[in-house]
């Protein structure tokens, strides 16, 4: 048995709560995706408990455990697990002040021997009548251990480990850092392609713009206490969040009318033999090289960033950045929808909500969907690629327009963003676990 709680940075409660009850404790530091980094302090406090577990591996499961052990100082709880031979006791100080002196006190019993745990130190216990008591000192919020040895063979074995103990001891767990720490993402760059002055085929100009309001918020539901980690850190901004706003010039480009069909992305199969390294749900829906009859106008799915990517570079184009896909959606007037400010669910594919998923629509279903500049099929169909961020941990994709497909089990694992203000984060793990019958992509040229 293990207790956590992912989203707290200070650990002190569930610490305790752990040591106090003899369980463990779940480090979680990656929370699908978000970093929780487990601060010095903590940390310390995990190795330490973690050696006295497995030091004395077989009384933390013992029938006669006794918690709420009665102790001297108030703040301080204790809980005791017998054992053969040796019994362990567990302290929490609940106080932020340091307890120092008498802890407890208890019957005496002729040839035992008393170890501090924590400290790594022997204990002297003062006798008086058939009671002797304990003294040792705790740090606020601090914890403590004691053994009581009663088999003297097993003192050997207990030297080495108390000298390990009384080295870490020499550092007091409130010296070290308790404060969360932020980690740096970078944005994943893309290679300019080589800029032409008039629209390649099927491509649609979008034109230059000084002063474009980009303003974005991340889906996730999760990450709240921790604001500076969730989300993603664009490139003029000091951490990682879920609501950004920034105006910003966005040079002209080029962007494909539609989403990459499967026809077209056949057409690069064909020319370039294309074959992934990583295989597994590789454009699982076609069956021996050729997609279903009728989907020459859906939107190629089953893609990962990678075969995106790669589609791109032969074709002499390249995946969006979110805020180009974005201001290709949206113009300049901030609106929500490709369409206007209001939602209509006529210009978008009907909802899915069965678990059997039926196939994405063609790119050319919903002609009145198209933004202001005529780009189609921008949201409601499935997702679309565009960019993706690293830190030292983790990969993940920023996608954008949602889907026809919307869960309703734990429909919250994945939240749909169709309005255009919105975005998903998506923790990449491996191109055949990143494809999904839900994402496409499309592709745009640098202008002249």
């Amino acid at each position: 048995m293990d207790i956590t709680d992912r989203w707290a940075v200070n650990k002190t409660g569930d610490l305790q709560y752990a040591f106090f009850n003899g369980v463990g404790y779940n480090a979680w530091e990656n929370i699908w995706g978000i970093w929780n980094q487990v601060p010095g302090r903590y940390a310390e406090a995990i190795r330490r408990i973690r050696m006295i577990y497995r030091q004395f591996p077989d009384v933390w499961s013992s029938a006669e455990w006794e918690p709420h052990y009665p102790v001297v100082q108030q703040g301080v709880f204790a809980s005791k697990f017998p054992g053969k031979g040796q019994t362990v006791y567990t302290f929490v100080n609940r106080d932020s002040t340091q307890k120092t002196g008498l802890q407890m006190e208890i019957p005496y019993k002729k040839g035992v021997k008393y170890y501090d745990l924590w400290n790594g130190a022997v204990l002297k216990p003062k006798k008086a009548k058939d009671i002797i008591s304990l003294s040792f000192n705790m740090e606020g919020n601090g914890y403590g251990a004691v053994l009581e040895l009663k088999d003297a063979k097993q003192e050997k074995d207990l030297l080495p480990f108390l000298v390990k103990m009384h080295n870490r001891a020499k550092v007091p767990l409130n010296s070290l850092p308790a404060n969360s720490q932020t980690i740096q993402q970078q944005i994943i760059p893309i290679a300019k392609t080589k800029a032409v002055q008039t629209a390649p085929e099927g491509m649609i100009a979008v034109p230059a713009i000084a002063n474009y309001h980009f303003e974005t918020n991340g889906v996730m539901i999760e990450g709240d206490n921790l604001p500076n980690e969730v989300g993603v850190q664009y490139t003029w901004e000091t951490h990682p969040q879920r609501a950004h706003s920034k105006t910003m010039p966005v040079v002209g480009f080029y962007i494909d009318r539609y989403p990459v069909t499967n026809r077209q992305f056949k057409q690069f199969m064909l020319a370039t033999n294309y074959q992934p390294k990583d295989k597994h749900n590789f454009l699982k829906d076609w069956e021996n090289g050729a997609y279903p009859a009728g989907w020459d106008k859906k939107p190629v799915t089953w893609v990962s960033i990678e075969d995106a990517r790669a589609y791109a570079a032969w074709a002499g184009k390249r995946l969006p950045h979110e805020w180009e896909w974005q201001y290709a959606a949206q113009g300049s007037d901030g609106r929500l929808y490709p369409w206007g400010k209001n939602r209509d669910t006529t210009l978008i594919p009907p909802a899915d909500t069965t678990r059997a998923m039926r196939e994405p629509a063609n790119v050319d279903a919903y002609p009145k969907g198209a933004s202001l500049f005529g780009v189609m099929d921008l949201t409601g169909n499935v997702w679309q690629w565009t960019d993706e961020y690293v830190d030292e941990h983790t990969r993940s994709a920023i996608l954008k327009g949602g889907s026809y497909y919307h869960a309703q089990t734990s429909g919250w694992y994945f939240p749909q963003a169709q309005e255009l203000n919105k975005y998903a984060k998506y923790l990449l793990m491996s191109p055949g676990m990143d494809r999904s019958a839900n994402i496409g992509f499309r592709c745009v040229v640098d202008r002249n």
